[in-house]
């Protein structure tokens, strides 16, 4: 893995045990070019057996989605002023996730207030690891770009690795 697709944030490896309740959450629209980064990594694990749940982003309904799981991954396209294609990492059971690199819209919360609203209210998972892919194009019909099509494939093989040396083989 380069230095530039690493940020400063790194997720802290926590022991996920066995039996676990695991879900990945892809967040994004496929239609606004590099919003499409957390459905696409999603995917991208759905075919290696992982169970996967394609989402808007909308908090109040992620929160529904994330309860009475222990283990959850999450997925975002982000705007933080990064190199396109950069991936960032944060272990939200840890630490806060700043609220102002992934966008929602004005009228709905998102991600990351969902993530500390469920803080505040002890319903966060007891793992909740967040990754961001930083996009560039964000127009409706816009393709992926580049560089963020190489960090969808670049995180999908990193998550998977990381999932299996925490449950084992799959």
């Amino acid at each position: 893995m380069s230095g530039s697709d690493v940020a400063a944030h790194e997720v802290r490896g926590r022991d996920l045990g066995s039996g676990l309740a695991q879900l990945i959450i892809g967040v994004g629209n496929r239609f606004r070019g590099d919003d499409a980064a957390g459905p696409l990594v999603g995917e991208a694990l759905a075919a290696r057996g992982f169970e996967v749940e394609e989402h808007a982003g909308e908090g109040a309904s992620l929160m529904e989605l994330w309860r009475g799981r222990s283990h959850v991954v999450l997925i975002d396209a982000t705007r933080s002023g990064a190199a396109p294609g950069t991936i960032i990492r944060f272990d939200a059971a840890l630490q806060s996730v700043p609220t102002g690199i992934f966008h929602y819209s004005t009228h709905e919360f998102s991600v990351a207030e969902a993530i500390e609203t469920a803080r505040l209210l002890d319903w966060l998972p007891n793992s909740l690891r967040v990754f961001g892919i930083e996009g560039a194009a964000w127009d409706y019909g816009a393709p992926v770009s580049a560089p963020v099509a190489a960090a969808v494939e670049r995180l999908a093989n990193e998550i998977a690795d990381l999932l299996a040396a925490d449950t084992g083989p799959r």
